[in-house]
């Protein structure tokens, strides 16, 4: 700022500043004055419209391009790119099974889709039965989380399994085999005349309430890590088998029917289970054979494990699908009417009992459950049951090839 200057005028001297001249920064950006277009403006040189409140009123434009590179399109490439060679069978004649180093057997030698490393069927962990039919990822690129416990509270267990209060409960000191009060009448039978039958036996639940907590938490632990829900029953739902397919009349050769004593124990049992006193068992996760069932208390021989249960399809559905635990529930004369029972979405306990190895003597004398299939109404049930007595910590076995010889036993431990 320069000195002020006087000047005369009416013979008054008046002082006034001199104003240096402001610079104009062009590269400021300026402020936007909105609703400043109804005020009346005036013109600057550079030819913006100014409003008379000094507020600068900011055009819009189009920004410059980022870059004028330009790409080529899937045409130019493909019409410049060489072709790739296609895979002989001699790019995998050297795979290696990554567990015991062998290419041995290479039919049994399964390759990963992330990385190309081959694996033997036996030397997998937890073993794998067949080849798979979809994608398949070795343990090194299949991200497997740690099992997760479920909790051990009484609300959340009785939750999931769907547990409901009784009045006429029993009491917990008599825990057991209950049918509110009735009695079996007895059949007269000539002594000599009738060969004894052997009757089903309603399984004993653990006395100790915490003991059966303890049983039904591990079994749900089991079904959520595997992302299943539980249920109790044969399951029917739209673009499967209905109800209507499952029908004993339609089995090749006929099915047994179920005796009306067996039935009951059956229906029994499945009170019991609706009370929360489940069959005493306990599902552990074994790093080679993954969750199998033990025994938490002694059984007897022609107890009533469970009954297998999931969703009922079609087998020509299903003869490519890579669950590994479906079972035969109908074995029609028209192929095309032969039904499955699949637990890979809904199921209980019988889908973790293990399977015995049919090609070895060890492995037929761990079976301890055999597996029957029954007319029941006229529907088609497949019941577990006890073949002989079972000893406390003892594993749970069955033949998977009870009724067809499909399923390849021959790598079970």
């Amino acid at each position: 700022m320069s000195k002020p200057k006087k000047t005369q005028c009416n013979n008054l001297q008046i002082s006034r500043p001199i104003a240096s001249p402001i610079r104009r920064n062009h590269q400021r950006n300026r402020e936007i004055c909105f609703g400043s277009s109804l005020l009346p403006t005036m013109r600057m040189e550079e030819g913006q419209a100014v409003p008379s409140n000094g507020c600068v009123r900011k055009r819009t434009a189009a920004p410059p391009p980022s870059s004028e590179r330009k790409y080529k399109s899937m045409e130019d490439i493909m019409r410049t790119a060489k072709p790739a060679s296609p895979l002989t069978e001699d790019y995998y004649s050297d795979v290696l099974c990554q567990q015991c180093r062998l290419g041995k057997e290479e039919d049994k030698i399964i390759l990963c889709d992330r990385c190309d490393m081959g694996y033997h069927l036996y030397c997998l962990r937890p073993i794998v039965s067949r080849v798979p039919t979809g994608p398949w990822f070795c343990p090194s690129c299949n991200d497997a989380k740690t099992v997760r416990t479920f909790p051990l509270m009484q609300k959340s267990i009785a939750n999931f399994f769907r547990i409901r209060k009784c009045t006429n409960e029993p009491p917990k000191e008599n825990c057991g085999p209950w049918n509110g009060g009735r009695k079996r009448r007895r059949r007269s039978v000539f002594l000599g005349s009738q060969k004894k039958k052997r009757r089903l036996v309603s399984f004993s639940p653990s006395k100790d309430p915490n003991q059966r907590l303890v049983q039904m938490a591990s079994l749900a632990t089991a079904l959520t890590s595997l992302k299943m829900e539980f249920s109790n029953d044969l399951t029917y739902f739209p673009g499967m088998a209905p109800s209507s397919a499952n029908a004993a009349i339609l089995e090749k050769g006929g099915m047994q029917v179920l005796a009306r004593e067996d039935k009951e124990t059956v229906e029994l049992c499945r009170s019991m289970y609706m009370r929360g006193e489940c069959p005493p068992l306990v599902v552990v996760f074994d790093s080679c054979e993954g969750f199998t069932v033990h025994a938490d208390e002694d059984i007897k021989d022609m107890t009533f494990i469970s009954e297998y249960t999931g969703d009922v399809d079609y087998l020509k559905k299903r003869e490519h699908d890579d669950c590994d635990s479906m079972m035969t529930l109908l074995l029609a004369t028209n192929p095309f009417h032969s039904l499955v029972i699949c637990p890979d979405k809904r199921g209980n306990i019988a889908r973790f009992i293990s399977g015995i190895n049919n090609h070895t003597p060890e492995g037929m004398k761990k079976q301890n459950i055999k597996c029957v299939r029954y007319d029941v109404d006229g529907r088609c049930r497949v019941l577990l049951v006890a073949c002989r007595d079972i000893s406390r910590g003892e594993r749970l076995y069955y033949d998977y090839n009870g009724y067809e010889q499909e399923y390849p036993t021959e790598y079970f431990l």
